[in-house]
């Protein structure tokens, strides 16, 4: 993987060290650091038991991210700000198809978007053609890629067998200008869904985080109708919606670090799981207005709330996940309606 990268950067230095520096002050985050993993791959998400869970499944190949969003919980996750890669993919693709072989899951959600942008250095480590394919082979698993970028360029000729969903976390341009760094805008993220769509791929979209600034709810109804010009509702998989939410200590470092972000002039509370959260009737008002938006370009979309309790769910969605099997048996039901 390192000759790879060093293929494409010749002219980059190189610095081999026994150990990485832990430190966040006295990194820059212009550093790539590339080392052998020596722990699990795959892990279920970090959930509570305070608010409903998915069920997803994270396949870790990388820590920590350089796009720079102000609200990024991986800031407060990992004290060394550059990003760190997991070289041995063999290993990797070893423990997945372990896992796959003995888990007692019907059906696998797996995705690579927890702890790094699923496809932010895909140019450079080519991550895309081992997954994908890899995926393709599955008779029960779907893989998740999760970004902000445009990077999809090497999806293209890929033979992803309808087992590979791009998503993208999208925000009205406003927000993506101020609180998302170098991310990709609004319009290059649509243009790379629709090219995604046009190679065949299923799609899935992240209102999350929602943010409560002054002009919202205009903002996410120009985000629906430009999403809805762009993708055919009928290869969305799903749609999550997730407020802002974050750990305390996040706040000084958005205040140090991002100085023109606005996200803290609202009011939080500190939820079940210790989380900092908008109050309750704003989260249940923006649910509301997102689920009504998109409902009514697509009746049929799956949609979610992420990470939110139950009577949230009852009065934002109109029902709780326990009626349905849960949420975890929902998003499972739609894998198999897509790999039907």
């Amino acid at each position: 993987m390192v000759r790879g990268i060093l293929a494409s950067l010749p002219e980059i230095p190189v610095q081999w060290v026994d150990r990485f520096g832990e430190d966040r002050k006295s990194e820059t985050s212009k550093t790539l650091e590339v080392a052998r993993f020596r722990g699990r791959f795959v892990k279920a998400c970090p959930g509570t038991r305070f608010y409903n869970c998915c069920g997803y499944q994270i396949l870790n190949f990388a820590n920590q991210c350089s796009l720079g969003c102000s609200y990024c919980i991986l800031q407060v996750y990992f004290p060394n700000s550059n990003v760190r890669l997991f070289a041995n993919f063999d290993d990797l693709l070893q423990q997945l198809d372990d896992h796959l072989r003995t888990s007692r899951r019907k059906v696998h959600r797996i995705g690579t978007g927890e702890f790094t942008d699923s496809l932010l250095l895909d140019h450079l480590t080519r991550a895309s053609e081992l997954l994908v394919p890899f995926f393709a082979k599955q008779p029960s698993a779907v893989l998740e890629l999760k970004t902000k970028t445009s990077q999809v360029d090497l999806l293209e000729k890929l033979d992803h067998r309808g087992r590979t969903i791009v998503a993208w976390s999208l925000n009205p341009p406003e927000v993506i200008d101020r609180e998302e760094g170098t991310a990709s805008s609004l319009e290059e993220r649509l243009a790379a869904a629709r090219r995604c769509q046009d190679w065949g791929y299923r799609l899935a979209f992240h209102f999350d985080p929602l943010l409560a600034y002054p002009r919202w709810k205009g903002g996410y109804a120009e985000v629906v109708d430009r999403l809805f010009s762009v993708v055919d509702p009928g290869v969305v998989a799903w749609i999550s919606l997730g407020s802002l939410r974050f750990m305390p200590p996040l706040k000084a470092i958005i205040k140090q670090d991002h100085r023109g972000s606005t996200i803290l002039d609202e009011e939080f509370v500190p939820g079940l799981d210790g989380k900092l959260r908008y109050f309750r009737d704003l989260r249940v008002e923006m649910y509301s207005r997102l689920k009504d938006l998109l409902l009514k370009v697509a009746p049929d979309l799956c949609i979610y709330l992420c990470m939110e309790s139950n009577d949230v769910w009852r009065e934002a969605l109109g029902f709780i996940p326990a009626e349905r099997g849960g949420l975890s048996a929902i998003l499972d039901q739609k894998v198999l309606e897509l790999l039907d």
